[in-house]
C-alpha cells in the first residue's frame, strides 16, 4: 500500500513526523507493507511551484497512491487563488471526490468532558454545499455586484445527497441502527428539502435503522443536552463542519478528534486531522498530535474494512487502544490536555505502545 503524505502548514509537519513514527509501528507489527511518500502542499508548494496544491500531485494521489495524510493547513493565510493559494483540503475532496466526511465524537472517561456518554458519528458531505470553492464548475459560488452587497451560492444535489445517506445508513447497520438527519428544510426549502427527499428514499433500503429528521438548531440544542441519544448523525456540509466540532468539544477535546475524507467507490481515502494549523505553536513542539494519529488509524481500518484485511483491521484499532493507554496517564498528556509531553514524544509514547500492545492478526 502507498501512502502520499502532505505535512502542509503550521503545526503539520510536526504532527505528521509524529504520526509516522505511530503508523510506522504499527506497519512493522503488522507486516502491513505500507510505503510513505512525501509531497510538498501549502507555503511550502507556493513558494518552490508557485502554488499550495499542484494538479500533479492531485493526479498521482488519484493515479498512483491508495491513500493520503493531509497535515494541517493555513488557507486563511494564502494569496488568493489567482495567486496561487488553492485551498488544499477542498483540492483533495473536490480533486478525489472525497465526498464522505467521517467525524467521530466519543467520550473517555479519564478525559474531562461535557457529554460523558458521548459516542457518536457525524456523516458530513464534503464536495459541495455552501462552500463557495467546491460548488461551481467553473469560479467560485461567491459574488459582489457591488461594494457593499455580498451573494454567496448553495449548491444541494441528489447525486451527492443519495450517497452521503447512504453511507450513514451503511455505518449505522455496523453500529447502533440509529441515522439522524440534520435540515432546515423549514427556510431552505429547496436545498434542505432535496436532502431530506434522499435521505427518506435510502431509508427504505435500511428498514432495520431507526431515522430521526432534527432542525439544526434544535439539534445543536440536544446535542448538549442529551449527546447520548444519538448514533450516526448525517448532514450536508456546513452544518457538519460547524456540529463535528461542537461534538469534539464536547466529548472532550477537537484535539482528540480523527476524521477522514473516503470516497466508497473509488476506494480512495485520506486522513486529516480535524482541527486547524495553530500557526501561534508552530516549531514549539507542543501540538497534540491525537487528531492526526487517530485519523490515520480510522485509514487502516477503512482500508481494512473494505478489503477484509484483518491486518489493517488490527493494526487501526491497535493505533486507537494505544492512544487511549497513553491519555489515560496524566504524566504522559500533551499540554492542552494539561501534561507536559511534547509532540515528538507523545508520538514516541504511543508507538512504543503499538509495539508491546499490540497483537499480531
Amino acid at each position: 500500500m502507498k501512502i502520499m503524505t502532505l505535512p502542509c502548514d503550521g503545526i503539520g509537519p510536526e504532527i505528521m513526523a509524529a504520526t509516522l513514527e505511530v503508523v510506522g509501528a504499527a506497519n512493522r507489527r503488522f507486516d502491513l507493507g505500507i510505503t510513505f511518500q512525501e509531497e510538498e502542499s501549502g507555503f511550502t508548494s507556493l513558494r518552490n511551484h508557485g502554488i499550495t496544491l499542484r494538479e500533479e500531485v492531485l493526479d498521482r494521489a488519484r493515479t498512483e497512491f491508495e491513500g493520503v495524510i493531509l497535515g494541517t493547513q493555513s488557507h486563511m493565510d494564502y494569496p488568493p487563488v489567482a495567486e496561487g493559494g488553492r485551498n488544499v483540503s477542498a483540492g483533495f475532496r473536490i480533486g478525489l471526490d472525497l465526498y464522505a466526511n467521517v467525524r467521530p465524537a466519543r467520550s473517555r472517561s479519564f478525559i474531562p468532558n461535557k457529554a460523558p456518554d458521548m459516542d457518536l458519528v457525524i456523516m458530513r458531505e464534503a464536495t459541495e454545499g455552501f462552500y463557495p470553492d467546491r460548488n461551481m464548475f467553473k469560479g467560485v459560488g461567491e459574488m459582489m455586484p457591488d461594494p457593499d452587497m455580498a451573494l454567496s451560492v448553495r449548491k444541494i444535489t441528489r447525486h451527492g445527497s443519495m450517497r452521503i445517506c447512504r453511507e450513514a445508513f451503511k455505518l449505522a447497520m455496523q453500529r447502533r441502527k440509529k441515522v439522524a438527519a440534520i435540515h432546515k428544510a423549514n427556510s431552505f426549502l429547496m436545498t434542505d428539502g432535496l436532502f431530506l427527499e434522499c435521505f427518506r428514499i435510502v431509508a427504505k433500503d435500511f428498514p432495520e435503522v431507526e431515522t430521526e429528521e432534527l432542525i439544526v438548531d434544535a439539534f445543536a440544542a440536544l446535542l448538549v443536552r442529551k449527546p447520548e441519544t444519538y448514533d450516526v448523525v448525517v448532514a450536508t456540509n456546513f452544518y457538519g463542519d460547524i456540529l463535528s466540532d461542537l461534538a469534539s468539544e464536547l466529548s472532550g477535546s477537537l484535539g482528540l478528534a480523527g476524521s477522514i475524507n473516503a470516497n466508497a467507490e473509488t476506494g480512495l481515502c485520506c486522513a486529516q486531522a480535524q482541527h486547524g494549523s495553530a500557526p501561534d505553536i508552530a516549531g514549539q513542539n507542543i501540538a497534540n498530535p491525537t487528531s492526526l494519529i487517530l485519523s490515520a488509524a480510522m485509514m487502516l481500518t477503512w482500508f481494512g474494512e473494505r478489503r477484509g484485511d484483518s491486518k489493517l483491521m488490527h493494526a487501526g484499532q491497535a493505533i486507537a487502544d494505544a492512544v487511549d493507554a497513553v491519555i489515560d496517564d496524566p504524566a504522559k498528556r500533551t499540554r492542552d490536555l494539561g501534561g507536559a509531553v511534547n509532540t515528538d514524544t507523545f508520538g514516541r509514547f504511543v508507538a512504543e505502545t503499538v509495539s508491546s500492545r499490540a497483537q499480531a492478526a
